[in-house]
């Protein structure tokens, strides 16, 4: 007869202690909410201590961070670098909220962090991480925490938004080149010396020298932006286009689409703006801003037409645009299509060029048509790419690309 005999598990009377962390997080960096954190810290390093199975792992601190989004926490980008590494076993945290506001990036952390046998407790709400009804609950509770982060961002919306209509000007950028803003006073100051280059700028521009001339004048003078970098058309063009120097200020250009993503967008008539006239010193009088306005509809329309390769045609070079060229030779007019980088100072390609009849020729034998036809071509052709080899692939709309390479 079989004898059976039960063996017992042997158990270590020395169990290793358990590596406990702290994660603690507030969305802005204040005095207040600096003692808060400063509180929180102390009370769980207590409590770690106190425990003979725990050791102090150590404190991760996001201050004046969003909740909503993982990737922009350097604090807590660091912990779950130390957790990959075995350097904790535990981490506490207050709540839900303080870890992450965002249902999907909570989640996906949590998850992390089971797969790596992490637990994470969440003290407000009882809730472990790695017990069975954990992360259900961490749904639940993560959706409630994000939709009051969608509650929380449109009533602090709704107020900007009635601090505009009672025309408080507050301040985004603290420091505008030619102003300074003074929270004293609550509206922006000249800056006597940038000011100067602001008349010259506008000066400039009303005598019709281009934004790229204008750029390339202030950098040879010494001037630069207000991060210290060198100006670019770009730079001027955003310049031209404020009016802040003419004394007023225009809110709500951008908005913040989704709270969760934090996206700003430009407003283009979804949300109403807030014109407020005359709230600051102007560096351009009425007059001459009135001229800048009217020399601004002039550059628009007279601006270079569309044609039907325009912004069709890419170089599988460097990547750059091809552009229309018009010349002259003798009294006979051509028209190149070229890489735009044969444009640019400093920069060469090798691609090559077409005449505008060339490409009217060989777009018709792609489709198959007997002679060119405009509207055609901008029904079926997403994009041209010319290669290397002086051949070229079009890229039709319904998915399909053709090559035609030179017999």
């Amino acid at each position: 007869m079989k004898k059976i005999n039960k063996i017992e598990p042997v158990f270590s009377v020395l169990t290793e202690k358990k590596k406990v962390a702290v994660y603690a997080r507030v969305s802005r960096n204040t005095e207040r909410l600096a003692h808060s954190v400063s509180a929180q810290v102390s009370y769980y390093s207590t409590l770690i201590r106190s425990n003979p199975k725990w050791e102090y792992a150590g404190v991760y601190a996001d201050c004046g961070t969003t909740g909503t989004l993982i990737s922009k926490r350097s604090e807590f980008q660091r912990m779950l670098s130390d957790c990959e590494a075995g350097k904790i076993d535990i981490i506490l945290t207050k709540s839900i909220s303080r870890f992450a506001r965002n249902t999907v990036d909570l989640l996906e952390a949590v998850r992390h962090l089971k797969a790596l046998g992490i637990e994470v407790r969440f003290e407000k709400e009882h809730i472990n991480s790695l017990s069975e009804d954990g992360e259900l609950m961490l749904s639940l509770l993560a959706s409630f925490a994000q939709e009051e982060s969608r509650s929380i961002s449109e009533n602090v919306k709704w107020g900007i938004r009635k601090r505009f209509e009672s025309a408080e000007i507050g301040a985004a950028n603290k420091h505008i080149f030619g102003y300074q803003y003074d929270e004293k006073e609550k509206k922006y100051i000249v800056i006597p010396k940038e000011a100067e280059v602001v008349r010259w700028m506008f000066d400039m521009y009303r005598k019709g020298i281009s934004l790229r001339n204008i750029a390339k004048a202030m950098n040879e003078s010494g001037a630069r932006t207000v991060r210290g970098c060198l100006f670019t058309e770009c730079a001027v063009k955003l310049m031209i286009d404020n009016e802040i120097y003419a004394g007023d200020i225009r809110r709500q250009k951008y908005f913040v689409e989704d709270p969760i993503t934090k996206k700003k967008v430009l407003n283009r008539g979804q949300l109403p703006q807030y014109y407020i006239e005359n709230c600051h010193e102007a560096i351009l009088d009425r007059r001459t801003w009135a001229e800048i306005q009217e020399e601004k509809k002039r550059r628009e329309a007279g601006k270079n037409p569309i044609y039907p390769f325009t912004g069709k045609i890419k170089c599988g070079i460097c990547g750059h645009s091809f552009t229309r060229k018009k010349g002259s030779v003798k009294g006979k007019i051509y028209v190149d299509w070229i890489c735009r980088a044969k444009k640019e100072p400093g920069i060469t390609c090798t691609s090559r060029n077409f005449t505008d009849f060339q490409l009217r020729q060989i777009s018709a034998d792609i489709m198959g048509l007997e002679e060119f036809d405009e509207a055609e071509f901008k029904r079926q052709i997403e994009k041209m790419v010319v290669m290397k080899d002086g051949s070229m692939e079009y890229f039709f709309k319904g998915g399909g690309v053709k090559r035609w390479r030179e017999e």
